[in-house]
């Protein structure tokens, strides 16, 4: 009789292993796969950029992310001598597209900058409100002292552009204010604070009828060349987004906004 309890507990301690092998869901053998892992982070692009471009690169920068999905681009407009100094003090950035040769040269000294690229030109004109209280009409016209100008501060590449427009037309103007970029000199006339300002033909197309702008030949003698690189340690991306502003597509696009090719 023991015997035949001991026989009897063998057999039900085989069947209670057997259960706790087998899964407990519709009989099913237990998985093996590894946890799912989450989507892989974004791929990220940053761009410093003239405050001149905000409107076409912002463009460019839509196109490259429909092209590259999981990619996002991330834009700094400002002033190109401001962004240079930020890049030499070490802010993160892979490509610098610059609105003057001497600021992308402040960041190739540093030896930050690959190989160097004009993709577009630009130039001067003056930008006056639609009903043009002043009745500017030429350069000269920026002399006089009734007339209430906004230049773009001489370290800064519209700046140093109008000073060799003034220089080659042998005038002085007195501003009454200097800003740190083209935007800001801009915004000066479409709120109506200055009668004149000199930006480039580009800022004022893209004001769409804010301002208006008024062609003068000094403009000529001081176009400013539009040079882009990728930076130091730029991931393959950079590089990618480069041909695409030197690409037919993104041609297309600048001298839809007005610059001129290089």
């Amino acid at each position: 009789m023991l015997k035949r309890l001991s026989l009897v507990a063998a057999i039900a301690s085989v069947f209670a292993l057997a259960a706790c092998g087998s899964s407990s869901t519709d009989g099913a053998a237990p998985s093996s796969a590894a946890p799912a892992t989450s989507a892989a982070a974004p791929a990220e692009l940053t761009v410093f950029a003239a405050a001149s471009l905000t409107g076409t690169f912002t463009e460019l920068g839509e196109q490259f992310e429909a092209a590259n999905p999981g990619t996002k681009v991330t834009f700094n407009f400002g002033s190109s001598a401001t962004l240079a100094q930020q890049i030499t003090q070490g802010a993160p950035a892979a490509v610098f597209a610059a609105a003057s040769p001497a600021t992308m040269k402040t960041v190739a000294d540093a030896g930050l900058a690959g190989t160097q690229t004009v993709f577009v030109k630009n130039k001067l004109e003056i930008a006056v409100p639609p009903d043009n209280p002043a009745k500017v009409e030429n350069l000269k016209d920026l002399t006089d002292p009734k007339v209430k100008v906004a230049l773009c501060a001489e370290q800064v590449p519209c700046g140093a552009a109008a000073v060799k427009a003034l220089d080659a037309a042998g005038l002085k103007v007195t501003p009454v204010t200097l800003e740190q970029d083209v935007k800001a000199t801009l915004t000066k006339v479409e709120l109506g604070e200055v009668d004149a300002a000199l930006v480039y033909k580009t800022d004022v197309i893209a004001s769409a009828g804010k301002v208006t702008g008024i062609p003068f030949p000094e403009a000529d003698q001081a176009i400013n060349d539009y040079p882009i690189a990728t930076l130091k340690d730029a991931p393959a991306l950079a590089q990618k987004f480069v041909d695409l502003v030197l690409s037919q597509q993104g041609k297309d696009v600048l001298t839809k906004a007005g610059f001129e090719a290089p």
